[in-house]
């Protein structure tokens, strides 16, 4: 259980600290994620060929498994865009309305009732975000972008969620990561001529930070989170993830010293956000200890 929560915690780490690598690397947005999703799913289809765990599907799912990754290609080119216009801090911020745009979507895409708790934490997030709109108005494009791409990020989960239902994680993880790759590779040429580089070769650092990026960042945080929830439960998984803002936050002030170019609207609009998550974090406590209780079993 020890190795788990460690494997986990790692794993959260990691992906707070895509953040740092999304400024340290001189591409653009656009390309950034495309050599990423490229070396990501050379990769895992190195990976699956010699482990032999390849799935055919039939057309239909192949597609919507296409569309979803898409949507996350999309996600993670507005989430580093919303890095270049402002800075690590703020799209992590940005990044924390993903709750808000969730409570929305899941409820309209399920046709269930939504959970009036979890709207109304969505709104202290968004409302902290809406602080730091008016008090620190450097920023309002790297919001814009940064809310977009949270709105994209809370959508592909949800998508996903009846996709895992019949297929393995792992088919899915892998056909969607190509099919972000194949819609990035088709959209990259309009992207480009809209906003043209003089960069588009990564220099060496660039060439390491991106195998960081997508080794370390995406395929083993991927593995080891996966490996956690064999030993705890979904609801930990998804409890620890909320704190991927405030590790990729803490990083920032760190590695950039961000602290500094931040001014008393964004420390403000964070400590609503950070209340909005705790609180959070502790619906999903009571309500893992609800549901425990009624089974019998000890909560993980």
């Amino acid at each position: 259980m020890k190795k788990a929560f460690i494997q986990l915690h790692v794993a959260v780490f990691l992906a707070g600290f895509t953040s740092i690598l999304g400024r340290l690397i001189s591409l653009n947005e656009g390309l950034l994620v495309w050599y990423r999703l490229l070396i990501t799913s050379v990769t895992l289809w190195l990976l699956s060929l010699l482990g032999r765990k390849s799935q055919n599907l039939p057309m239909g799912d192949l597609l919507k498994i296409f569309g979803v990754g898409a949507i996350a290609a999309l996600h993670w080119v507005s989430f580093y865009g919303s890095i270049k216009a402002s800075n690590v801090s703020i799209a992590l911020v940005c990044f924390s309305s993903v709750g808000f745009f969730t409570a929305i979507l899941e409820p309209l895409i399920y046709r269930v009732k939504p959970d009036k708790e979890e709207l109304a934490l969505g709104l202290m997030v968004m409302g902290g975000i809406y602080f730091i709109f008016q008090f620190d108005p450097r920023y309002k494009t790297g919001i814009a972008i940064g809310v977009i791409s949270a709105f994209l990020g809370s959508l592909f989960p949800v998508l996903n969620r009846r996709l895992l239902a019949r297929i393995p994680y792992q088919t899915v993880t892998l056909y969607e990561l190509s099919g972000g790759f194949l819609f990035l590779t088709l959209l990259l040429p309009f992207y480009l001529r809209s906003l043209p580089v003089t960069n588009i070769i990564p220099g060496l650092t660039d060439w390491i930070w991106l195998l960081i990026l997508s080794w370390l960042c995406t395929v083993l945080a991927f593995n080891l989170s996966m490996s956690a929830l064999r030993k705890v439960s979904a609801f930990t998984v998804n409890l620890t993830y909320n704190l991927e803002p405030v590790y990729g936050i803490a990083l920032a002030f760190v590695v950039f010293r961000e602290d500094r170019y931040l001014n008393g609207g964004f420390f403000t609009g964070f400590t609503l956000i950070l209340l909005a998550i705790l609180l959070h974090m502790v619906k999903l406590w009571k309500g893992s200890r609800e549901r425990s209780g009624s089974t019998g079993e000890p909560p993980m």
